[in-house]
């Protein structure tokens, strides 16, 4: 290597390791592995091990507890012909009260099936993503795997979390147009709800700094499907860090997410450093 390729290959590594303001102080180096690695142990961003009375405070782990109980329980669970749960189980689970639904709550829609629920849906597309099950004939039992980790809360967190961030489609349940907004850098969300999130800040606070920091067009028009500064917070807060329990929420009149900050229990689960370890 010429002295000319040795200084551009080191001007290149600076750069890489410099902080960047929209990043929060995050190289481009650091922000690569929060996109890409996000929970390796060189990343900015751990899962840490709570005491066990926490865990029974995590909405959606304690739903998907509960499922994996009743195939444990059962050795097998058989579903629908369409690969759903039985309606019974959709009841039972519903009124364990893990989580709950807004329009059946205010009388709007009625409770019978799965399709029903989106949270109840979401619990088994988690757990034939988790690889602690396995589907055959349509009827989930446990894997071997699984039969090892369900009892232990702490794995069975790991194992949900980054199921839900690295194998759900976060698109699913809605029609917004651009289907990477919220999931793509979802560590960095949870490095801005670290760092601002001790009093209530606005969503449209997060959103902007979200989709300024990934270079997303910010579109706050009346276009439902092209409403980027609607589909962020709907995606990050309401249907991510609401069902497990690390944000607290103000809503308009109408039901409408309006502000957000972080709970005790984010902290006892999630661990944030700085920018090189600062």
């Amino acid at each position: 290597m010429d002295e000319i390729e040795k200084y551009i290959q080191e001007t290149i590594e600076k750069r890489n390791q410099e902080p960047v303001s929209d990043f929060e102080g995050y190289s481009p180096a650091e922000m690569q592995v929060i996109l890409y690695d996000t929970f390796i142990p060189i990343s900015p961003i751990q899962i840490i091990k709570a005491k066990e009375r926490e865990y029974l405070k995590i909405p959606i782990l304690n739903q998907i507890k509960f499922l994996f109980n009743l195939i444990e329980k059962q050795g097998e669970l058989k579903l629908t012909k369409n690969g759903f749960l039985p309606t019974k189980i959709v009841a039972d689970l519903y009124e364990k009260g893990y989580l709950k639904d807004y329009f059946i709550e205010k009388g709007i829609s009625k409770l019978y099936k799965e399709s029903d629920v989106p949270t109840i849906n979401l619990a088994r597309i988690l757990v034939e993503l988790s690889t602690l099950v396995k589907k055959r004939n349509n009827k989930l039992s446990l894997t071997k795997k699984g039969v090892g980790i369900i009892n232990n809360d702490h794995l069975l967190f790991q194992n949900l979390f980054t199921t839900f961030t690295t194998k759900f489609n976060w698109a699913y349940f809605d029609g917004f147009d651009n289907e990477e907004i919220g999931q793509i850098g979802f560590g960095f969300s949870l490095i801005l709800l670290e760092k601002y999130g001790e009093n209530f800040k606005s969503v449209d606070f997060y959103s902007n700094k979200y989709l300024k920091a990934f270079n997303f067009d910010i579109k706050s028009n009346f276009d439902f499907i092209d409403n980027s500064n609607r589909s962020y917070p709907i995606r990050t807060f309401e249907r991510f860090l609401e069902y497990f329990g690390f944000i607290e929420s103000e809503k308009d009149k109408g039901g409408e997410l309006i502000k957000v900050k972080k709970t005790k229990l984010f902290d006892k689960f999630i661990k944030i450093r700085k920018h090189n370890n600062s």
